[in-house]
């Protein structure tokens, strides 16, 4: 009989090879203890920490855990050595046989939040998706605002309401009012869109009072995931003038159980565009030695077809600019804070982040199997993907996102006499 292959030789190319190694939380029927930190090789999933007990690794004490929280809190050094010591383990042939009995199937695994979300941020820090949202919205006027060129704008957003790739996202409700409406009304909403977003996942603490410098910014985050800041346009328009976004944003945010930490990604690191407005010196990068953006390929899909696929490498702000941003008052750090880029969006049709955008706010349908589309149906499947180079020609892929759109609960909130 021809020897079986082991789950360990990952076939070449293969976007989770151990070049790779994303950190989630999993559970899987007849495991003991609940849910474990896990970390993706190939098409399978290691129990992390019974592979640090069972090798006597000192490390246990951070992966032996049903969170992430702890290795988030760890620090750099901790992020690297741990790194360095699960790359050992899945590649040196010593460890094989103890190391094989400790993986699980990915499709026979479930997948959970990986870490407790503390505080969550979003930013709009496409040049294309700004720009293009202005023209929609002030079509005789600037597209820009005058402070976006200045500083990366964002808004404070919901922790509770963080989400899991995979799970259900029920059709928000709340007031409306279009421009033919006498008055409001209150509904389900209409215009239900998608935000294609990529999020940075911070580890380690800072002090309240003291602000962030750019050059923090590893030190500091972890790693990054795909995220779907999910958006009901309508709620949003009638509600947002003028403090900002609020429910038209908070009902959901999806993000993917996989943390691809920082180090995975030094080949996908590139230079920013050129920017053509003078930085004050917290945000000025021209000298960094490290690049200061991410050379990420997204794909964005409904029910199965690809609708988009939005450039990351043409964001404007950078993650550490952002981070920079967000402290420079002296707002702290938490360990598990998240903070998103806001939409991802490019110079071609083709690579707009949103329905939004893609439809030019519903003058343009998709042409989708099943007929046209301007913003997302109940039953509707969103489904984000992206890749990045990794060494020597391979490609890492991200985790990817997913959310099926369910009924509102109701039309009306409930009534208490």
């Amino acid at each position: 009989m021809p020897e079986q292959s082991s789950p360990l030789d990952v076939p070449e190319g293969h976007p989770f090879g151990p070049h790779h190694l994303p950190y989630g939380v999993f559970s899987s029927v007849g495991l003991p203890g609940g849910r474990r930190v896990g970390v993706r090789i190939g098409d399978h999933v290691l129990d992390a920490g019974a592979a640090a007990r069972t090798l006597g690794s000192p490390y246990a004490g951070l992966l032996d855990r049903p969170s992430l929280t702890p290795l988030l809190a760890a620090g750099r050094t901790a992020w690297r050595d741990v790194r360095r010591a699960l790359t050992g383990w899945l590649t040196v042939p010593a460890h094989r046989a103890e190391i094989e009995a400790l993986l699980h199937p990915s499709d026979a695994v479930t997948m959970h939040l990986p870490y407790e979300v503390a505080d969550y941020v979003d930013f709009y820090a496409s040049e294309h998706h700004a720009t293009n949202v202005g023209r929609i919205f002030r079509p005789d006027g600037v597209a820009l605002t005058p402070n976006w060129k200045h500083l990366p704008i964002g808004y404070h957003g919901r922790a509770g309401t963080v989400v899991v790739s995979g799970t259900d996202v029920v059709r928000p409700s709340g007031q409306r009012r279009a421009p033919s409406d006498a008055a409001p009304v209150f509904g389900p909403s209409v215009k239900l869109d998608i935000e294609a977003e990529v999020a940075f996942v911070v580890g380690v603490p800072s002090a309240q009072g003291a602000p962030v410098p750019l050059a923090g910014f590893r030190d500091h985050v972890f790693g990054l995931s795909l995220l779907n800041d999910w958006s009901a346009r309508d709620i949003q328009a009638w509600e947002y003038v003028p403090l900002g976004p609020f429910l038209g944003k908070s009902f959901a945010t999806s993000v993917s159980a996989w943390v691809t930490p920082l180090e995975a990604l030094d080949e996908a690191r590139i230079e920013p565009p050129a920017r053509d407005t003078p930085l004050l010196p917290y945000l000025e990068d021209a000298d960094d030695e490290e690049p200061g953006g991410y050379d990420l390929r997204i794909s964005v899909a409904i029910n199965g077809r690809v609708v988009a696929e939005p450039p990351f490498a043409s964001m404007y702000w950078t993650a550490a600019q952002q981070l920079a941003q967000m402290t420079v008052n002296g707002a702290s750090l938490r360990t598990g804070d998240l903070y998103a880029s806001g939409t991802v969006s490019g110079p071609e049709p083709h690579q707009r982040g949103s329905l939004l955008e893609l439809t030019w706010n519903g003058r343009d349908p998709l042409e989708l199997d099943g007929g046209k589309r301007t913003f997302l149906e109940d039953g509707d499947v969103v489904t984000l993907t992206a890749w990045a180079p990794g060494p020597h020609g391979t490609r890492i892929g991200l985790g990817e996102v997913t959310g099926r759109i369910v009924p509102a609960a109701g039309e009306r909130p409930e009534r208490r006499d």
